[in-house]
């Protein structure tokens, strides 16, 4: 059943319009319509994401000092995940999506329906702004959740230790997250987009967007390339600062940007490798 509001699917391309997306959207539409009105599609989005964006640091990793032009940017050169931490990370995650997320997917289906695809694309100022609310949304709810169990020691044991396993985090380790905290942040991640009434291309930018955010956080890497590099006034919190509420899980709550860390006084001055070493 296709899950759009007009069902002329055939003239989709030759469709005229202003707007930057419009060819791109049509083509999805009229070659795409099965995948993309999937529900189960952002759970393919989501994971496939973080399997390609986390398998180069992966292999960075296994590498180590044999490939010096990236090893010289690792925040803790004298930690190095194994290759079995790695496949313990990816079927944490894989087992998580298999028997909750794909269930509650199922569940929803019934409960809220999503409504049909939307024949007009986003405008690129449209497109910007949502994911950068949306951004902003999630973060401050997850620096309230984060805040709230690390504060409180059987909310910390109970759910979110699980993701404190490793005082260097690496690519892999971006979802090794309880099922409490697995779901609340999929309840996010789904809900926030509708809740600003996001189009579905920008939801899906948002998650493909905020998934890498996520395994940039988790890397170990300071690379000269990353957000929190190109960002100006050190908006982003990226790899150090994730890397460093690790090692003082008191600090830097703060899933991406840096704000509500400077605002209540939780942020942690970002140590250069020297110093690591040093320790």
């Amino acid at each position: 059943m296709l899950n759009i509001t007009e069902p002329c699917l055939q003239f989709l391309p030759c469709r005229s319009s202003d707007r930057f997306l419009q060819p791109f959207w049509d083509y999805l539409l009229f070659h795409y319509m099965p995948l993309i009105s999937s529900p189960f599609f952002p759970v393919l989005l989501a994971f496939s994401s973080y399997f390609f964006f986390s398998l180069p640091f992966a292999v960075l990793d296994l590498l180590g000092e044999k490939v010096p032009l990236f090893h010289q940017y690792k925040i803790q050169p004298n930690r190095k995940p194994t290759l079995k931490m790695m496949g313990d990370n990816f079927m944490v995650a894989f087992y998580n999506h298999i028997f909750f997320v794909l269930p509650a997917v199922i569940i929803s289906i019934f409960i809220m329906p999503a409504p049909p695809l939307p024949r007009d694309a986003p405008t690129v100022y449209e497109l910007f702004i949502d994911m950068l609310a949306v951004l902003l949304l999630f973060d401050t709810q997850y620096f309230i959740w984060h805040f709230m169990h690390h504060k409180h020691p059987q909310l910390y044991r109970w759910i979110h230790a699980v993701h404190h396993e490793y005082i260097a985090p690496f690519s892999w380790s971006s979802e090794r997250l309880s099922i409490p905290e697995l779901m609340t942040v999929g309840f996010w991640s789904n809900r926030d987009p509708v809740l600003l009434n996001c189009h579905p291309l920008t939801t899906w930018c948002i998650t493909v967007f905020s998934i890498w955010m996520s395994v940039e956080d988790h890397i170990g890497y300071d690379l000269p390339w990353t957000l929190n590099r190109l960002v100006p006034l050190g908006l982003l919190g990226g790899a150090p600062a994730h890397d460093m509420h690790h090692q003082r899980p008191s600090t830097n709550y703060a899933p991406f940007f840096s704000h509500w860390d400077r605002i209540f006084g939780t942020a942690a001055p970002l140590k250069k490798k020297n110093e690591l070493k040093s320790k």
